[in-house]
Parts: C-alpha cells; sequence; structure tokens
C-alpha cells in the first residue's frame, strides 16, 4: 500500500541554499553519483579498457556542442519527467517552463532566468561575463545520442552495464561464513564468494595501505577509549538511540526542509526487492531507501536513472543521522549538482585545466560535514577505518579481527569493520585489504590543516568532474580552488544551509581540532 505525504511550502520563507536547477538527465546523475556509497565507484575493467585505448574518451565533445548531461548509453536516454510550474501573471494565461524547482513544489511563482546564490557570499563574486551552460531537456524516450565514435559508443554501452566496483566487491555469502566465523569461535577465515569477481589487476591498485597517519589515527581513539571507557559507550552517549524507520524518515523531511529540497514526498512501504524489506520515499528528485543490508552506513548512488540515498537503519542513531545528510546531500549531492555548471565538466574541460584527483577532498569535507555540530566531533569512525585498513594489509581476516578487539568488544561491530577491510579477497587468510576506506582520515587531516586558507563556499560551488571517460570522479580538490575561481560559472550553485554563517563554521572546524587533540605544528610535520 502506498501512501503520500504532501508538503505546501508556498507560505514560507526559501531556504538560503534553495535555487532553481535546470533539467538534468539521468546520465548527468550517473556520472555526478555513480560513484558508491561515497562518490567512489569504478566501472569495472574501465582502467584495463582506458589503457588500451587511451585516446579514446567518451566524453570528448563532436564539433557541434553536446549539453552538459547528454545521455551515451539507450539505458539512460529517458530523462526525468519534468515538473510543469505555473505563475499567474497579472490574470494572463498561465506560463510554463521546463525548469525544475528545487522544492517541486508547484504553487511557487515562476523563477528568474538567473537566480546568484544568497547568504554568504565569500568568494562568490560571478564573472562580469557569464556564460551560461545549459544543459540537455531530453523530452523524448527516443532522443537522439551525440555523433560520438561508433567504437566509444559501443564501449560506454558495455561499461554501463557493469557493476561499480563497490557494488561487485560486495560477498555474495557473506552471511553463511559469519556463521561459519562465528561457529569457530573467530578462528575461521571466510571464503568469500562474488556474483560478479572483477579483474586482480583492478584490486591489486586498491591493496595500498598506508601508514601515514597511523599514529594520529591511534591517538584519536585511544582518547575516546579515556572519556567513555568503550566504544559501545562512545556510541551510546554520542550516538544516542537507534532510530525507527518512521522517526528516520521524520528527520529526513526536516533536514530536505532546511536545504530547500522538499516537494511532494511519497511512501512506499514493506517493498520487497533485494533485500527482505525496504522503505522507499521520493523527496523532490531524490529517492530515499532504507535498509539493514548496507555495508556503510548510508549511500549515494543512482537506481533507475534516480539520485538514491540508501540509510542503513541498524546504524541510523539520533544524534548522528543529520550528520549522515550533511555527508551525502549537503557535501556529495549538492557538489555533484555545481559541477554541471562548470567549465570542467567533461573529461576534456578536466585535462585543459589540470584538476587534481577526486580524493582525499571529497570524503574529507563530507566527512568533517558528517561529525560538524556535534557536541563530541571525535574522528573515532574515520580514525578506525584507516586504522582496520592499514592492519588488513598484514593480517589474515582473523587476526584482523582479535587485533580490532583492542577497540571494539562488539563481535557483530568488529565483524562489519573486517568485511568492509576484506572486501574483494577471496581467500582471507591472505593479507590484503580494499584501501579505499583510508580517504576519509587522510582528507579531514588535509582539510583540517589548511582549513584557513580555504575558501570552503566556493570549494564548495566548484562542484566535481568526470575524469577519462571512467566512472571515476573527480572533483574540484581544494588545492586547485584559487586558480580555478576567475572561471567558475557562479549562477545557480547551491551551498547548503550549515555552510552559510562561515564564522559558525570555522569555529566548527576549530572545536574539531580541540576535541581530537590535533595542534596545527602536528599538522604541518604530518602534511
Amino acid at each position: 500500500m502506498s501512501q503520500k505525504y504532501i508538503l505546501n511550502s508556498a507560505d514560507k520563507a526559501l531556504s538560503p541554499s534553495q535555487v532553481y536547477l535546470e533539467k538534468i538527465s539521468s546520465a548527468a546523475l550517473q556520472d555526478l553519483f555513480g560513484t558508491g556509497s561515497s562518490s567512489y565507484n569504478l566501472l569495472l575493467k574501465a582502467e584495463e579498457e582506458q589503457k588500451k585505448s587511451p585516446k579514446q574518451s567518451l566524453c570528448k565533445r563532436p564539433k557541434t556542442s553536446v549539453k552538459c548531461g547528454a545521455s551515451f548509453s539507450k539505458r539512460n536516454c529517458t530523462g526525468m519527467a519534468t515538473k510543469k510550474l505555473r505563475a499567474v501573471e497579472g490574470g494572463g494565461k498561465p506560463a510554463q517552463t521546463n525548469r525544475v524547482l528545487s522544492g517541486s513544489n508547484s504553487n511557487l511563482p515562476k523563477p528568474a532566468r538567473n537566480i546568484a546564490v544568497v547568504g554568504s557570499t565569500m568568494g562568490l563574486t560571478p564573472r562580469t561575463v557569464p556564460q551560461h551552460r545549459k544543459m540537455c531537456i531530453p523530452t523524448s524516450p527516443h532522443t537522439k545520442l551525440p555523433s560520438l565514435h561508433k567504437a566509444a559508443i559501443t564501449r560506454e554501452v558495455e561499461n554501463a552495464k557493469k557493476l561499480c566496483i563497490l557494488t561487485a566487491i560486495k560477498p555474495s555469502n557473506v552471511e553463511k561464513e559469519k556463521a561459519k566465523f562465528f561457529k569457530s569461535d573467530f578462528n575461521y577465515n571466510p571464503q568469500f564468494e562474488y556474483s560478479n569477481p572483477i579483474s586482480p589487476l583492478v584490486l591489486l591498485r586498491h591493496n595500498n595501505a598506508s601508514d601515514r597517519f597511523l599514529t594520529t589515527a591511534v591517538h584519536i581513539m585511544e582518547l575516546a577509549l579515556q572519556r567513555y571507557g568503550s566504544y559501545e559507550k562512545f556510541e551510546q552517549v554520542t550516538g544516542g538511540n537507534l532510530l525507527t524507520k518512521s522517526r528516520i524518515w521524520h528527520n529526513i523531511k526536516k533536514y530536505m526542509e532546511k536545504e530547500g529540497c522538499m516537494g511532494e514526498v511519497e511512501g512506499i512501504s514493506q517493498v520487497k526487492g533485494k533485500y527482505s524489506k525496504q522503505l522507499f520515499y521520493v523527496c523532490s528528485k531524490i529517492v530515499v531507501q532504507v535498509t539493514d543490508d548496507l555495508l556503510s552506513r548510508a549511500s549515494m548512488t543512482v537506481v533507475n536513472s534516480r539520485p538514491t540515498l540508501t540509510i542503513n537503519t541498524s546504524t541510523a542513531r539520533e544524534h548522528w543521522l543529520e550528520g549522515m545528510l550533511r555527508h551525502e546531500i549537503g557535501t556529495h549531492y549538492f557538489r555533484g549538482i555545481n559541477n554541471c555548471h562548470q567549465p570542467w565538466s567533461s573529461s576534456v574541460g578536466r585535462k585543459k585545466h589540470n584538476l587534481k584527483p577526486l580524493n582525499p577532498t571529497e570524503e574529507g569535507l563530507a566527512s568533517i560535514h558528517s561529525v560538524l555540530f556535534r557536541k563530541d566531533p571525535t574522528l573515532w569512525r574515520a580514525a578506525l577505518l584507516y586504522y582496520t585498513v592499514y592492519q588488513a594489509s598484514h593480517m589474515s581476516f582473523s587476526q584482523l579481527f582479535q587485533n580490532l578487539g583492542r577497540f571494539v568488544q562488539d563481535p557483530n561491530t568488529r565483524w562489519d569493520y573486517c568485511v568492509r577491510a576484506k572486501r574483494g579477497q577471496t581467500d582471507t587468510a591472505q593479507p590484503g585489504c580494499f584501501s579505499k576506506d583510508q580517504v576519509y582520515l587522510d582528507g579531514i587531516l588535509k582539510i583540517l590543516r589548511y582549513r584557513d586558507k580555504i575558501n570552503f563556499p566556493l570549494l564548495m560551488a566548484l562542484g566535481k568532474q568526470v575524469i577519462n571517460s571512467v566512472c571515476l570522479m573527480n572533483q574540484v580538490s581544494f588545492e586547485d580552488v584559487d586558480r580555478l575561481k576567475t572561471l567558475a560559472q557562479m549562477e545557480n550553485v547551491r551551498i547548503p544551509h550549515f555552510m552559510q554563517d562561515q564564522v559558525r563554521y570555522a569555529e566548527q572546524l576549530t572545536k574539531i581540532m580541540v576535541v581530537n587533540q590535533l595542534t596545527d605544528e602536528e599538522l604541518k610535520t604530518i602534511i
């Protein structure tokens, strides 16, 4: 049975971050958010294919201009349905527009053609002569593909059918191996199976753990143990109680209202799909999916051409949920949307402007936003993920499980962290890791190191881009901000509500430093 929730915001003031966006196609969304739980997915084997054909770029534009967000695969040709907005002007006939209102409320007046961000405008001065970058608005399910090389189109279609790496490295027999592991008194090394095994060469590139911030990670966790005695106590005191699904949804709606992207909301309960039970909601153009079968706490992906936020109910706590929404919506989603307006939103533009890699800036910024405004912004999770990956690179699964007992007592929590670090492996008796989880602490420390020099609203506004035709996202790193700000398109960018007050934002960054006993002298030494 379906239930519909209608929020009418016609009588409310708009959020400072609420602006009007042009239509974005499903392919653009794949580029923006086809990056797994944390904007990081890779198409399988794409790296090998890139080596074979390095000169062919799927994102290369033909001589005639290709608009941002053009669809390159038949699967994504159909764009999202355009909301029709009506505005009565002097009693005349209602006017219609194809622009999508972030709040999706049909009672609001017709937007102006150019609306700049309001609120804090540090470094957000528009160009003297702005050049508008329009986005493709498919009006037919048979939208024409751009005139690209036939081989490039074929390869794009083939790659689109393949799973992204974060999906592919999730073992298909987790519960079965968990039962064996617990029955063996934690001495068995799981033998993981995968529905779509990926190339060993791809895994090898993600098996390079670093010890650069290992001492800092251990120090952060030891501080938390001194204050709370155990991780479990830290989780209960700082996170609060686990939320019911109805409370999760209530908090999501409140956050969406703050960001000005709440419209008609439809909830469908007890939909049976891949998992036993799920809840699905639609917030404006964002689908929210609630499940208990997720390795991470949340993920922002594209499902059926819709940006989809998946929330893990087993880790959704009352004091942590808003931080998770700041991470996924306020950071990943907003930066992805902003990227569509920029001249580096294609692989050609990325090469032209010589941008630095996606991480650790993206995940570092999102992870900072996860703990922003907490009473105790201890960086426990980022530190534990960093530590676990390093130890996994030198230990078997069972050895790693025993080692984590130093910081985490609950065997189910330890199991989850071990699976994250060992995912991709078949025989976990061998040392090895999936090193992506180290980018969180890496990015946090680098951003804190340069926090006084970074223009954070501008960093948010400049967005991200696709690199080398692969589904590996490459955003504007904080090192690139100063030299790119004169080239940026600043109309219609989205800045989250929590970044509007830059004085308060800076105070919270300082609080994170103090609580985790990080000093500028220490950061200058290690970075």
